[in-house]
């Protein structure tokens, strides 16, 4: 069994110390056997959280502050309009950590081409890329932890979201290369809670790679 809980879209968006909390709790519940596999999905207002990578200058330029996260990955940024999810699932032994993340790439992947979105991956950076090969940008960026064979925190995807916050830090440490909504792909306004549907889909029939 696969569990799905919207946690707070759009005006009902989730504060990220909030979030961080629900994800502990359910992550406990998962570990212990009292709850299934979970995969919470929700919207942050805007906030930079840095993982445990991330080097001085990537971060803000402006003097905004930044939630350090325990997660892998660098600098990135969660707002408004940009649908983040947190799976909480418990991997089969022996833990592949780079095989997830690429399942995690590969739902995002699928579920872009039921909106006409081509995404790939690019040797040796995580998320998911469209645009043409050498100017490519991202659409999804993804930052996990694994504690006690339990999966914790996920992907940002963005879908209508301003760019204006990504011109402060470095995103995800990456200097050569630029982010982009899928709105702005395919020319008319995507939301969030449009994505759902698809990523849900994605999951469930990917759910048994995970288990």
């Amino acid at each position: 069994m696969l569990d799905f809980v919207v946690a707070g879209l759009s005006a009902n968006s989730v504060p990220y110390v909030e979030g961080l909390e629900l994800q502990r709790a359910v992550h406990r519940s998962v570990v212990s056997g009292e709850r299934p596999d979970t995969v919470i999905f929700l919207e942050h207002p805007s906030v930079y959280t840095a993982g445990k990578r991330t080097a001085p200058e990537e971060r803000p330029t402006n003097g905004t502050p930044v939630i350090d996260a325990d997660r892998g990955g660098k600098i990135t940024w969660h707002g408004p309009g940009q649908l983040v999810g947190y799976p909480i699932m418990r991997l089969r032994e022996p833990v592949d950590v780079v095989g997830y993340v690429r399942l995690l790439e590969g739902i995002l992947i699928d579920a872009l081409r039921g909106f006409g979105i081509d995404g790939f991956r690019v040797p040796g950076r995580s998320g998911v890329w469209v645009g043409p090969k050498g100017r490519e940008d991202k659409i999804a960026a993804i930052g996990i932890r694994v504690a006690e064979g339990v999966t914790m925190h996920g992907f940002a995807l963005n879908c209508n979201n301003s760019l204006e916050p990504y011109d402060h830090i470095i995103a995800c440490g990456i200097k050569d290369a630029g982010v982009t909504t899928i709105s702005s792909s395919v020319g008319h306004d995507v939301n969030p809670a449009d994505l759902i549907p698809s990523i849900t889909a994605q999951f469930e029939a990917a759910w048994a790679v995970f288990a």
